[in-house]
């Protein structure tokens, strides 16, 4: 079981998810990963930032931010012990080095190697419900380490892969929804998805799960499970969301979800030099400045022999992305570059797209039809992905909602 940190927030309602553990625990042995109290890890980023290069000193090392940003988790764990011993329940608190969750040495967005599961695993045979602070771990050296944002949720699938258990991720949502209801009111609750399709909604936007999480739940055939923690499991909406293999989904739906992310920036290079080693250049040199790139289309210039190009990346790497960039012109050659953080990526998802045709056709009729211009294509097996205007996202996202149907699931 996995608890984010709205879930967490204060005390009253670490009480309550003591209360959902408690059920869980008098049928079933029981782990239990937690997120900071939510806000709390944003304090605790700001004061490393205030320690080190925004106060006038040295930047903060890796090693020591991840010392202060994981004590959040710490305090979750410990208070949700303490509450759960209070009802009688048999409990205690387990940090990432003591289990121990070993990680490579990636500080700030390290990986998991490997959790020896032998302690965990005679704590609950025992009858005890392991605590454990997600989002951290412990390098070979002994050192603290953090998973990244979003890293509890990698936590909790790990340790249900080590101890070869299922996953209920607990949120403020009770489910996965074929888009965000906030945009879309006719939003409906998937009973089920599959890894791919949700892997795509991670990447692609939506916030229900983070992205490596489901990546580990698909390489291991962990069941995951997501869950409103405010809504009893007897309620209407307490059934949840379960993410699995895609056999295991009976009606496959040609398109399950509309996606968007607001996260981005388009840069165009015009007059680029238009033969080999080009794109491997401008990419290499952003690959090994860790940028992350995501959608690119490259198109002939009017100039013989020139060609321009666009790519996307995350909006807090535009500025870094187009440095780079400009420091190859003189290696590459091109007239000039632009950047524009006034686009929203909209993206339509479904594994049922293999087998049928027409899935595009409608996508670009549904956005002809509102007046919605494409500016950037891009497609996978399962998705396709459009960049446009910032300004008609919602309208986009309800558009496509509509045309595939999916407010009549």
């Amino acid at each position: 079981m996995k608890f984010g940190g709205t879930s967490v927030a204060d005390l009253e309602r670490i009480r309550r998810v003591a209360r959902i553990v408690a059920a869980e625990a008098a049928v079933h042995p029981v782990a239990v990963v937690v997120s900071a109290m939510a806000g709390r890890t944003n304090e605790l980023v700001a004061w490393t930032d205030g320690a080190g290069a925004a106060a006038g000193g040295l930047p903060v090392s890796d090693d020591e931010y991840d010392a202060v940003v994981a004590s959040g988790e710490q305090i979750t764990a410990g208070l949700l012990a303490m509450v759960l011993r209070n009802l009688g329940v048999p409990a205690r608190s387990w940090l990432g080095w003591q289990i121990p969750i070993y990680t490579d040495e990636a500080h700030g967005r390290a990986r998991i190697d490997e959790i020896p599961s032998e302690k965990l695993a005679a704590a609950l045979d025992s009858g005890e419900v392991a605590v454990i602070a997600g989002f951290q771990g412990v390098t070979r050296d002994g050192r603290l380490s953090t998973l990244g944002r979003g890293g509890s949720d990698t936590t909790a699938v790990a340790i249900a892969a080590a101890i070869g258990g299922s996953c209920d991720i607990y949120t403020d949502v009770d489910g996965v929804y074929t888009t965000d209801p906030r945009i879309e009111s006719k939003a409906r609750r998937l009973a089920r998805i599959s890894y791919e399709e949700m892997l795509e909604m991670a990447s692609l936007g939506a916030k229900v799960l983070h992205t490596r999480s489901v990546e580990m739940a698909m390489a291991h055939g962990v069941h995951v499970r997501v869950l409103s923690s405010f809504i009893e499991p007897g309620e209407s909406g307490g059934q949840g969301t379960i993410v699995c293999d895609e056999e295991e989904i009976l009606e496959k739906r040609i398109v399950s979800g509309v996606a968007f992310s607001r996260d981005e920036a388009k840069i165009s290079l015009y007059g680029l030099p238009d033969h080999p080693g080009v794109s491997r250049e401008i990419f290499g040199r952003l690959a090994d400045a860790n940028v992350n790139v995501d959608m690119i289309v490259q198109s002939h210039a009017h100039r013989e022999g020139a060609a321009n190009m666009e790519f996307t990346v995350g909006k807090r790497d535009a500025a870094r992305a187009v440095e780079i960039v400009r420091a190859a012109k003189e290696t590459v050659g091109f007239d000039a570059v632009a950047v524009d953080e006034d686009v929203a990526k909209v993206s339509v998802i479904g594994v049922g797209m293999r087998s049928h045709a027409g899935v595009a056709k409608t996508m670009f009729g549904a956005l002809a039809d509102k007046g919605v211009n494409i500016q950037v294509i891009s497609t996978s097996e399962i998705k396709i992905s459009v960049l446009i205007d910032a300004a008609y996202t919602e309208l986009a996202v309800r558009a496509l909602h509509a045309a595939y149907g999916l407010d009549k699931l």
